[in-house]
């Protein structure tokens, strides 16, 4: 008897009685959201740490910074051709995060930088008062 059958049978049983959006509600408690993010700050400094395994082109990673919110999206895909699949615990797919940044940061100040998986950015704070989203340019430091 496979122990999975009877999960599986327990959502449909789910999805039949509260309708087929039913686990939608629950998709951001059940499943971790991506890509995984670090936020440090100082007093006039956030460092932001995003997990992003396998990047083998930086232009597949957006970030964009509007005051207080930094805006992620991109695709994470990890790939090994002619194999198939056995165990999957690196959450992959396309993304869209928006993080809430502890202070509003200037738009002109701004690092971002991609080494061993990691895409670093670092965010200063704003001391007078200004907005506007901008894209921010990443270097690849493994070339």
């Amino acid at each position: 008897m496979d122990p999975f059958q009877n999960m599986q049978d327990w959502r449909k049983n789910l999805d039949q009685f509260f309708g087929n959006d039913f686990w939608g509600e629950f998709e951001g408690i059940l499943k971790p959201q991506i890509p995984q993010v670090n936020v440090y700050k100082s007093e006039n400094e956030i460092l932001c740490y995003v997990n992003v395994p396998g990047l083998d082109d930086i232009d597949k990673v957006d970030v964009y910074v509007d005051y207080t919110t930094l805006e992620l999206t991109g695709v994470i895909s990890l790939q090994s051709p002619h194999q198939q699949l056995v165990q999957e615990e690196i959450l992959q797919g396309s993304f869209e995060r928006k993080i809430e940044l502890p202070y509003p940061v200037r738009g002109d100040k701004i690092n971002a930088t991609y080494r061993n998986g990691l895409l670093i950015i670092q965010l200063h704070r704003l001391i007078q008062q200004e907005t506007n989203k901008q894209r921010i340019h990443i270097r690849n430091l493994e070339e």
